[in-house]
């Protein structure tokens, strides 16, 4: 996926406006747009937003938009987005044992 944004942008002249700092920011917009589609819902309208006709496309749209802009900046910080979530998820692992954070919403310093 990250060499078809690379091309993607290139065609379009665009890698010049793909600084860490912009895309950050352009992250963090689509974010917000994700956030806007949710944020009057109750828990349990927000559970079956995907599947709801009227919010299904946006949806998918802006996690779509979420997850290119994580990918194109990563690509442009050399990280390795595979590798970067599995040693995230084996520090998780070890901040929040089983026997301690089963059913427990509490940060890991408070469990």
């Amino acid at each position: 996926m990250s060499e078809a944004l690379t091309a993607f942008a290139r065609e379009r002249d665009w890698e010049q406006f793909h600084s860490p700092k912009n895309l950050v920011m352009a992250l963090t917009g689509e974010v917000g747009e994700l956030s806007e589609i949710f944020q009057w819902m109750s828990e349990e309208d927000s559970k079956r937003a995907a599947g709801h006709p009227q919010h299904a496309q946006a949806v998918r749209d802006e996690l779509a938009d979420v997850l290119l802009y994580v990918v194109r900046l990563a690509d442009v910080l050399g990280v390795d987005l595979n590798a970067a979530a599995e040693h995230k998820l084996k520090a998780n692992a070890a901040k929040y044992p089983v026997s301690k954070a089963r059913g427990s919403s509490k940060k890991y310093t408070e469990i």
